[in-house]
């Protein structure tokens, strides 16, 4: 082979081995990109505050709201009082036509002057019939008669007075006045309006005692109950301003629950404090109440108890914690198995606990270790609102990164 041919042979071995040479650390350097890419979004443990808290919706009520109503029908014919008016115990809101109430009282006080008429007629016959039954001029049974007389006067007397008593009433209950100091919230009447109270007692105003003094009335849920006692603060926000926060206080849990399609609710009845009186009546409140607080707490992102790793990545680590049961010793299993007197917890389930008062506390989640490896944690966890959760116990600390979720395959957040 001439020797031209031979260096052009060496030439293109040199440069088929320098290919494969740069193919290879091309591919190596590739995969170990892969395995440094990321592959889940992921957060710091941290120490911080945390306060957990009971939201609910309510309606922004005064503690004391009076419906003014009326006893007896009639026209209006004065109104003495309108919205948003202060008002004091005793004032005259409105009046009725008394002109019939009037007629009334005059007709009973005809029909009590007959009564008291008819009664001196009787008195005096039986005085006469006294006389008359001592000389032997009438019979017993006459005189009994005319004793029955007076005592039917008298009885006839007092039904007149008693009338005349009832029409006095009506036409003083004509004349609608406040039961209390407060506000008129609320008026139903106009001049000239007939009031008929034959069947019902309407309601003509809507009267709150003290508007500095408010409360909300609100439900909360059922699963919620159990954190809830007397003298919790709270905060709550109105559309009205909702760039600021007013105050209150619980006051109130009522033990009626409310039954809607299944769902079970309690009424439950906070103070407010409205001294600038910014906050009016039926406003909806969205509430927050203060149920627990720690302070400079190892916490973790709420979002981390709530991932689960996909099928495969759950196949993987069912695989590998079969074969790390399979390389511990026979004594050593014996003896965690003595001491746990638990099985191990299964992979695939949310809680893995471990003793009856730690069964709902419990939790499982996942630590990023070095090759974007996730690694289970077992964690038992104390407050918890919907950013962070307190960890009480558990293989984590400050600066560890746990799993929020999974990223795809693009890399997307």
């Amino acid at each position: 082979m001439p020797v031209f041919t031979k260096k052009r042979v060496f030439v293109a071995i040199a440069l088929l081995l320098v290919a494969g040479a740069a193919a290879t650390y091309y591919q190596r350097e590739n995969n170990k990109a892969r395995e440094e890419e990321p592959k889940y979004k992921t957060a710091v443990v941290d120490k911080g505050n945390i306060t957990q808290t009971v939201t609910a919706s309510g309606t922004l009520n005064p503690v004391a709201l009076i419906n003014v109503g009326s006893q007896v029908s009639g026209t209006v014919v004065e109104l003495k009082a309108d919205f948003n008016d202060r008002v004091k115990q005793g004032q005259v809101l409105l009046k009725l036509d008394p002109t019939i109430f009037n007629a009334q009282i005059k007709q009973s006080e005809a029909s009590l002057a007959s009564a008291e008429a008819s009664r001196r007629l009787a008195q005096a016959t039986l005085e006469r019939n006294q006389k008359l039954v001592t000389q032997n001029y009438i019979s017993g049974t006459a005189m009994d008669q005319a004793k029955r007389e007076v005592e039917v006067a008298d009885a006839n007397i007092k039904l007149a007075r008693a009338q005349l008593d009832r029409v006095k009433a009506d036409l003083n209950n004509s004349v609608i006045r406040s039961p209390i100091d407060g506000v008129i919230i609320k008026r139903t009447i106009d001049m000239g309006q007939t009031v008929a109270a034959s069947f019902q007692t309407p309601n003509l105003f809507q009267i709150a005692r003290d508007l500095t003094k408010m409360q909300i009335d609100t439900s909360v849920s059922e699963a919620d109950v159990g954190s809830l006692k007397d003298g919790l603060p709270a905060r709550f926000v109105v559309d009205a301003y909702p760039d600021r926060e007013f105050e209150a206080k619980l006051r109130q849990f009522r033990l009626a629950a409310n039954v809607q399609q299944n769902v079970v609710t309690y009424n439950v009845v906070l103070d407010v404090d409205n001294k600038d009186e910014l906050l009016k009546p039926g406003m909806t409140a969205q509430v927050r109440l203060v149920v627990g607080s720690r302070e400079n707490v190892v916490r973790i992102p709420t979002a981390a108890l709530r991932y689960k790793p996909s099928e495969e990545e759950q196949a993987k680590e069912a695989k590998a914690l079969k074969d790390k049961e399979k390389k511990a010793s026979g004594s050593a299993s014996s003896a965690a198995s003595a001491s746990a007197n638990l099985p191990a917890p299964d992979v695939d389930d949310d809680v893995a606990f471990r003793t009856k008062k730690d069964l709902t506390r419990t939790f499982k989640l996942y630590k990023l270790e070095d090759k974007n490896q996730a690694k289970t944690v077992d964690v038992k966890i104390g407050l918890s609102n919907f950013k962070y959760t307190e960890v009480i116990s558990g293989d984590l600390k400050p600066g560890d990164k746990v799993i929020t979720r999974a990223l795809d395959k693009a890399g997307a957040r």
